[in-house]
């Protein structure tokens, strides 16, 4: 009788430490194979582009705002350089469907703070915190108006970045006063068709001609008058629409760097 009652309790020990056993075994195996996963997604995944700290700007810049003073005030957001600041500073216009809200969330006016330029992106009149204003109405105003902006801000050595729409200030301004401008970076602007091929041959701004090479109206028609600007590079974005710097903001970035730090 005893020798059958420790049977089953043999068996029972025995099958029990089998199942722990094999419990054991298989959190092994599971912890392994997670491990071995872990490993192959570190060493065969790329890991990020050497630029990612910076390509989109420091989230920590300070972005100031306010308004121009006068009659016809001008909406600002503003960065100063982090570092060592460089020579030129930056001016950025925008199109018919933005304001200077967009270099902001873009992360343009970030970075350009950083790598150590001071920024300024307009808001034009009639758009975000601008109020429309009736220089806005001829094309001498809004020479006037951008000039004035520039003198009230205090900027040096500009470089005018204008996408679009903001070619109805830029270009006259650029006519009229481009031994003001350090640099020129036109964005498929409107307006070209404004002036003449020898009106571009006398402006000697430097000049970086971007578009996006999905924008098959405006881009062609501007380039075909942008090229007449006797010191210019041209710069195609590919896969990129009309509003280039939105759809590749990586490649806008790299591209508007290595123009300005090139700048003499």
């Amino acid at each position: 009788m005893t020798d059958v009652l420790r049977e089953p309790s043999s068996q029972l020990t025995s099958a029990g430490t089998m199942v722990q056993t094999s419990m054991s075994r298989s959190q092994v195996a599971l912890l392994g194979l997670g491990l071995l996963l872990m490993l192959l997604l570190y060493v065969g995944l790329p890991g990020p582009p050497e630029q990612t700290s910076w390509l989109w700007g420091d989230p920590n810049v300070t972005i100031l705002a306010g308004l121009t003073p006068g009659n016809s005030p001008i909406f600002y957001r503003e960065v100063l350089p982090l570092h060592r600041a460089r020579r030129v500073e930056v001016v950025l216009l925008h199109g018919k469907a933005f304001n200077s809200h967009t270099w902001e969330q873009l992360g343009t006016l970030q970075l350009l703070a950083q790598r150590g330029y001071r920024a300024v992106a307009l808001d034009l009149p009639g758009f975000g915190n601008s109020a429309p204003s009736k220089e806005a109405s001829t094309e001498a105003g809004r020479a006037e108006l951008l000039e004035q902006v520039l003198r009230d801000l205090e900027v040096q050595n500009a470089v005018l970045v204008s996408p679009s729409l903001s070619g109805h200030y830029a270009l006259p301004f650029l006519m009229r006063g481009h031994h003001q401008l350090h640099g020129f970076v036109p964005i498929a602007p409107t307006s070209t068709q404004n002036y003449t091929r020898e009106q571009f041959w006398a402006v000697k701004t430097p000049t970086l001609i971007l578009y996006g090479e999905l924008d098959r109206i405006l881009a062609r028609e501007s380039l075909r008058q942008l090229r007449h600007l006797p010191n210019h590079s041209v710069v195609k974005l590919r896969d990129a629409g009309h509003a280039c710097y939105l759809h590749k903001p990586q490649d806008f970035h790299l591209v508007l760097l290595a123009f300005l730090d090139h700048l003499p």
